[in-house]
């Protein structure tokens, strides 16, 4: 940046660690510990003024800085060495508004969190299954969960978010996007990815009215993929909208496979929709009931929890569902997992009226709304000598699946992808370009896959 500083006077505030600090290890790790970066000073903000404070000191001092809340980054997006991390993990406060169905949701929020609180006033914001995932990064990339096909995505449901931009030349102001000021900058953060910017302090959410939902789990062996897979995938879109549902196909070693899925609706209603899954292979388990619906976010919960620590992510979106060819490929590659914490997960996400695909493509910065499925390739491990088989494995099972699959959620980030602006945002890259120029032109919010500043545009 070629600006010339303003003398360094802003103090920062909030709860603050440095190198040395006996917090300062456990303050600095990120969720995938593939990655262990030594940030200068991690700032833990409790109000919308230390964020301020934190970007105008970074800024009066030409130091890097990142935006941190539920610090799940799978690329560590939010981590730095020698740079600042401004965490709003400590600003959690929820508020419900039952009259006039919304919430108010500060950043640092975890879904398992969110989740609660809204229950207590039975109502619930279409979100993800992870508990410990933070409510900023997933509503700002999109947010799928098991609630999207008959709600849309998390940032389907935004109306506001506060978020704290730069502003002159070592500046930082806290603004107010919405439909009637800065709707460019709502428009942005409804898919356009965290930390782009500005760093979101609270948002304002649609919430809907819930109390039972019914869920089931069907187990297969994975001898049977060739048939369950198929079967899965072109049940998932045509069934009512009410019903989401999800395939995760293990490693060979594991050899299971297991689809499940939440209908707002009754356990006999969603005993008759799954039918086609439980005629097809020979399934070894299987359970269909009505829990309350914060029960059932605790059952779609577990599966994330007790993982390997450090893991290798990429995303795809399937517009169809993948021909034979494509299952050989899940096949071929599970088989010859580089050990046995290897996965392939899908959920459905368009099809039959679903909330997801009603919104045009460019009507939101969330460009995938066509897709009518969403893939997640996975790869974990434990030891640092296991990481380039791991690694290697994501990477060549992505290029294989290359001619079947689109793009990837931008939630999903994989720095081995050359062409990310295309894979993450489509046709709306442009305008996201010209959504940083105008709140972020000197770029004071970057990392590696970060929106670029536009080029200014010629009038016509």
């Amino acid at each position: 940046m070629a600006l010339s500083r303003k003398k360094a006077t802003t103090q920062l505030t909030g709860r603050i660690v440095f190198p040395g600090n006996p917090s300062y290890n456990a303050a600095r790790m990120e969720y995938n510990r593939r990655f262990s970066k030594f940030p200068r000073v991690i700032v833990f903000c409790r109000r919308t003024q230390d964020v301020i404070n934190a970007i105008k000191w970074a800024r009066e001092r030409g130091i890097p800085l990142r935006a941190r809340s539920g610090r799940h980054s799978y690329e560590a997006f939010s981590a730095i060495n020698g740079g600042i991390i401004i965490d709003a993990s400590e600003m959690n406060k929820v508020t419900v508004d039952r009259k006039k169905m919304v919430a108010h949701i500060q950043t640092g929020n975890p879904l398992e969190r969110v989740y609660r609180k809204l229950w207590n006033k039975r109502v619930a914001l279409p979100a993800g299954t992870a508990p410990d995932v933070g409510v900023a990064g997933l509503t700002l990339g999109g947010g799928i969960g098991l609630l999207s096909r008959k709600y849309g995505l998390t940032c389907d449901n935004l109306e506001q978010v506060e978020m704290v931009v730069a502003s002159g030349r070592c500046g930082a102001k806290a603004i107010i996007a919405n439909k009637n000021q800065h709707s460019d900058l709502l428009w942005a953060s409804r898919g356009g990815g965290g930390g782009n910017f500005g760093i979101a302090t609270s948002y304002k959410f649609r919430v809907q009215p819930i109390s039972t939902v019914s869920i089931y789990s069907i187990t297969w062996k994975w001898s049977d993929l060739d048939k369950v897979f198929p079967t899965w995938q072109h049940f998932a879109p045509s069934v009512t909208n009410r019903l989401t549902s999800t395939i995760e196909v293990s490693s060979k070693k594991v050899g299971k496979i297991e689809s499940t899925g939440q209908l707002l609706g009754s356990a006999e209603e969603l005993r008759q929709l799954i039918r086609p899954l439980l005629q097809v292979g020979t399934p070894v388990k299987v359970m269909v009931r009505t829990v309350s619906f914060i029960e059932a976010t605790k059952f779609f919960a577990a599966s994330d929890l007790n993982l390997e620590p450090k893991f290798k992510i990429t995303g795809a979106y399937g517009y169809q569902p993948l021909p034979r060819d494509g299952v050989r490929i899940i096949r071929d590659f599970l088989a010859k997992a580089p050990n046995q914490h290897a996965t392939v997960w899908c959920q459905s996400l368009g099809g039959a009226g679903s909330t997801v695909s009603r919104i045009a493509p460019t009507g939101t910065a969330y460009p995938h709304r066509n897709a009518e499925t969403i893939y997640e390739l996975s790869a974990r491990w434990r030891n640092d000598n296991e990481q380039p088989r791991n690694v290697q494995w994501v990477k060549r099972f992505r290029r294989a699946l290359r001619p079947f699959v689109i793009g990837d959620y931008v939630n999903f980030p994989d720095l081995q992808i050359k062409n990310w602006p295309k894979a993450y945002y489509g046709a709306n890259f442009a305008r996201l370009k010209q959504v940083k120029r105008k709140y972020d032109p000197h770029n004071v919010f970057h990392f590696a896959q970060s929106i670029p500043v536009g080029n200014k545009l010629k009038k016509k």
